[in-house]
């Protein structure tokens, strides 16, 4: 055929599937485990993304009227991808346990065979679903610690962020997103809905090392600590922009791709942080530190915190490495001299 035949008939391009079958070298020792889940993860993620389409059609929006574990009011849309997940994992068969947001303990598949412990944010940001605001998944893969052939325990999941193999996140916005890494860079992948496929979209994904973008929620400036406090007035001093959807996934995402800081500090309502160590802080720390950014505590790197519990809160500061360094200072510095005072 000449070249206009082929100019009818453009690729589409390169799909999950085929890419992550490229990528099997990337992780040799799982003989396509992980790569079994990881299209397990984007097929229910398929799914999810269909409701939340059309939750505004078939009342699948709104409240759910009950709380999760945390004490949050769940949405329907927060039970509805809870079970498509975990559906799909237990399906799967390389999953011996998953924790999720949305449920207390741990959640035993059956599948005693698997390898692999997944921590899940089913939904972040469902809130935001009524008003049609962008919301995600958030997910981490960890090799099971305990002995093939019995169920997972708690020392499986309660693993520092450092012993990820894998982790990633789904966006439902304006597209819907699926961005993963497995310790070899970051790529992101968009779904076409007419042809039911996620294609590389955005390969090998490096976020800016510094950036004009700082998200944080300023309603509750008054209880920050003083660091806190005082690198937000850096950070208008500077004439950055404010940029805060309140789901994190999204903001997280807009920072990735033009650069900036996220933050969830301490505060008087939640003095640990309200975002959650296993299934939000520690995934986007890994995908952050893959492509270039850094992700802290305030003191310490999110991936070295060694996890107490399923469900154990953090503080977060994570993007771009030049504004979580910045922000890591003026915090060391107060800390310092509040030391010293009570000294």
């Amino acid at each position: 055929m000449d070249n206009n035949s082929d100019r009818l008939a453009l690729p589409v391009g390169t799909t999950l599937d085929r890419f992550i079958m490229r990528k099997q070298e990337d992780f040799p020792y799982a003989t396509g485990e992980l790569s079994q889940l990881l299209r397990d993860i984007a097929l229910a993620a398929k799914i999810v993304n269909r409701e939340i389409n059309r939750s505004g059609l078939i009342d699948i929006a709104g409240a759910y009227g009950q709380q999760n574990v945390q004490g949050e009011d769940q949405q329907k849309l927060d039970v509805i991808a809870n079970i498509r997940f975990i559906r799909a994992l237990r399906n799967g068969g390389e999953v011996c346990t998953v924790i999720s947001e949305e449920e207390e303990d741990m959640i035993q598949t059956g599948k005693t065979q698997g390898k692999y412990v997944v921590a899940i944010d089913p939904l972040d940001g469902s809130s935001n679903i009524d008003v049609n605001v962008s919301i995600g998944t958030i997910f981490s893969i960890y090799r099971r610690q305990s002995p093939i052939g019995q169920e997972g325990t708690q020392e499986d999941c309660l693993q520092k962020g450092v012993h990820q193999v894998a982790a990633g996140y789904v966006i439902y916005g304006s597209s819907t997103m699926l961005v993963y890494t497995t310790g070899n860079g970051v790529n992101g992948f968009t779904y076409e809905a007419s042809l039911g496929e996620f294609f590389l979209s955005h390969p090998n994904i490096t976020t800016p090392k510094t950036g004009t973008i700082y998200s944080i929620n300023e309603g509750s400036s008054n209880t920050f600590t003083e660091g806190v406090k005082q690198y937000v007035q850096y950070c208008k001093d500077q004439n950055y922009s404010a940029r805060y959807i309140g789901s994190l996934v999204a903001d997280f995402h807009r920072n990735l791709l033009k650069g900036g800081i996220y933050m969830y500090p301490p505060t008087a309502k939640s003095p640990n942080g309200k975002l959650r160590l296993m299934y939000e802080c520690n995934c986007l720390a890994f995908i952050v530190e893959q492509a270039g950014g850094k992700a802290s505590t305030g003191i310490k790197r999110i991936m070295e915190v060694e996890p107490r519990e399923l469900h154990e809160r953090c503080p977060l500061f994570i993007g771009s490495t030049e504004l979580v360094e910045k922000a890591e200072e003026f915090i060391r510095k107060t800390e310092t001299v509040d030391a010293a005072q009570e000294a």
